[in-house]
């Protein structure tokens, strides 16, 4: 059992105290260690400590207040710039410039950022993910200088904790693990499965202050709603074009 895997909190809350560049590099090198599509990395992680660059991102991040409060922001990029610039450098044409490409790009820097979170954790700092991250692409993209071949993906705010929030619960693995085959849900595994956190306190909290009879409608009548949903779709698939991942 890997300990840092089954505490995992998300950390909104940091001290002022910086992160040692001797951890930070640790941590990095955790990242770098990940699989990857053809041993090719095709992800850049840009990292911000600078207060005034945190003050530029954090509009992006809809001002969240731990994007300027954490001593780390890294952002996680699709990058197939470097891999491409290298092929041609070497009399090679690059062709990946293109979906399946962005797809082989983010695979990359998802499992990039979760090895930065396991070695994080067990350096005793704390992470959270903003999801905003597809939301505001492009703006993000302007802050950090992005250029055509790299698009931001996530990204993770770091810090040692001010304080630790309790853990937050998970779907059972009955409700998301399949054994040989897909097998469809009925709906009596489906009020099985979302049964406890339903009858949790935090979702009677939820109720109460949304006034709404259930937690499936907070989640599409408050948290992520159809015309949110389409706004931030158009937004995520003009970057992608704009940063050349569309040469379909």
């Amino acid at each position: 059992m890997i300990p840092e895997i089954f505490s995992h909190r998300s950390i909104r809350s940091y001290l002022p105290e910086p992160v040692p560049e001797e951890v930070l590099r640790r941590i990095l090198e955790a990242g770098v260690r990940a699989s990857t599509t053809g041993n090719m990395q095709l992800y850049s992680l840009v990292v911000t400590t600078l207060p005034e660059i945190k003050e530029r991102l954090a509009p992006c991040h809809f001002n969240q207040p731990m994007v300027t409060q954490a001593p780390v922001v890294i952002t996680f990029c699709a990058d197939i710039r470097r891999f491409s610039l290298w092929c041609r450098q070497r009399g090679a044409e690059p062709q990946y410039d293109n979906f399946v490409w962005f797809v082989n790009s983010v695979i990359d820097t998802i499992l990039a950022s979760q090895n930065i979170v396991l070695q994080a954790e067990n350096e005793s700092l704390g992470i959270c993910y903003l999801g905003t991250t597809t939301y505001n692409a492009q703006e993000i993209a302007e802050v950090l200088g992005l250029p055509e071949g790299v698009i931001p993906v996530t990204t993770l705010t770091m810090g040692y904790p001010d304080k630790m929030p309790p853990l937050t619960d998970r779907l059972p693995l009955e409700g998301v693990v399949h054994r040989e085959r897909y097998h469809d849900y009925t709906p009596e595994q489906i009020e099985r499965i979302w049964a406890e956190r339903e009858a949790s306190e935090e979702t009677a909290g939820l109720l109460e202050v949304n006034q709404l009879p259930n937690l499936a409608r907070i989640f599409t009548e408050r948290r992520y709603t159809g015309k949110d949903n389409l706004l931030f779709s158009r937004k995520y698939f003009d970057a992608l074009k704009k940063q050349g991942f569309f040469n379909q």
